[in-house]
């Protein structure tokens, strides 16, 4: 299990801020910060561009959604699932209610490609499958596409234009040597601030890269923290180098955060090839197979949120634990491993406004 360390704590916000605790056989807390959804956003601002269908966040209402994975005892998804197998434990009764919805039908994708000239030609063959990825979902998703070396660049801003998306997906080679992976990650992460807030919308970005970042300003660390803030789900997919190691050729390591991007905020990582893959004429370089994969996790997974009461925000601490009753499952959120029970906890400030004397 990936753990963070306690030297990022620092670095997180401070005000307005909810943070997610997990217990999990120790009395070892686990914390990360995920933010509120916004109340102060016009109500007009949040509905703009939606159909009356659309299930479009109440700004009444701090609604917290983490997406979860559930798992029985031989590693299985766990389907069908409902809102009677959860209990939840609220002594303090900050929470009004929980929300929960099996699978995703709706997703805003983010596809972050690297420009690099060594992948330009693989990148370029799977134009076709990741537009498939898109339309496997409802009509109401949307799909945009960035690409970068030294710096990332938005070719296709959020539509539902598959033939955009898919023509974005064929370029020239990148003439400079240096590529900003975590800067073309934190650009992503932006992308998703102007949309409106559905409640069963995911926000995934698919990232495919060789894994060699020489040119970012951002530290890993923090694409992660506010991969976690914003509830966005990096699937990284790994197209590597190769190098002569010890007589014989192996993979070159990706840089340090690479693969963590994907394992610890909600999504997953893929090596796609080895060395004796790479010494064949015939490679096939068809990233079908990961994609397939990329929505079968997206549609096994749960998302789970709780209603924050407006009595919540006193000042003080106030936690909450939610266990599954099935025997023999148990569920993950965000970075922290699998467990039958996670602790939460909201820390919210007063919305008491003391009179000058």
């Amino acid at each position: 299990m990936l753990v963070p360390s306690e030297t990022r704590k620092k670095n997180l916000p401070t005000q307005d801020s909810v943070c997610l605790q997990s217990l999990r056989r120790s009395l070892v807390l686990f914390s990360c910060t995920l933010l509120a959804i916004a109340a102060s956003l016009p109500v007009k601002s949040l509905a703009q561009d939606t159909s009356e269908n659309d299930d479009v966040i109440s700004v009444s209402t701090d609604l917290l959604l983490f997406p979860i994975r559930i798992r029985d005892k031989r590693g299985q998804a766990v389907k069908g699932l409902e809102q009677s197998d959860l209990a939840l434990k609220d002594k303090d009764q900050v929470t009004a209610g929980l929300y929960f919805s099996p699978g995703a039908d709706r997703v805003a994708i983010v596809f972050a490609l690297d420009q690099s000239g060594s992948l330009r030609a693989i990148i370029s063959q799977q134009h076709d499958a990741a537009v498939a990825l898109f339309a496997r979902f409802s009509d109401r998703s949307s799909v945009a596409v960035l690409r970068f070396a030294e710096s990332p660049s938005l070719v296709v801003p959020f539509g539902r234009d598959s033939a955009a998306a898919r023509a974005a997906f064929s370029f020239a080679a990148g003439t400079n040597r240096r590529t900003a992976i975590f800067d073309a990650a934190a650009r992503a992460l932006k992308m998703f601030d102007d949309l409106p807030r559905v409640r069963a919308e995911r926000h995934i970005v698919v990232l495919i890269s060789d894994g060699l970042d020489n040119a970012s300003q951002a530290k890993a660390s923090a694409v992660i923290d506010a991969a976690l803030n914003k509830r966005v789900s990096f699937y990284v997919i790994h197209l590597p180098l190769f190098e002569p190691r010890a007589g014989r050729l192996a993979v070159r390591s990706p840089s340090k955060g690479f693969r963590e991007l994907a394992q610890q905020t909600g999504g997953k990582y893929f090596l796609v090839g080895d060395a004796d893959a790479a010494l064949k004429l015939d490679r096939n370089n068809d990233l079908t197979p990961v994609f397939q994969a990329i929505e079968e996790d997206l549609r096994s997974q749960y998302l789970l949120g709780f209603y924050i009461r407006e009595t919540a925000r006193d000042g003080r601490r106030h936690r909450f634990s939610l266990s599954l009753l099935p025997t023999g499952v148990e569920y993950s959120v965000g970075r922290f491993g699998y467990s039958r029970t996670h602790d939460f906890f909201v820390n919210l400030p007063s919305n008491v406004t003391k009179i000058p004397s």
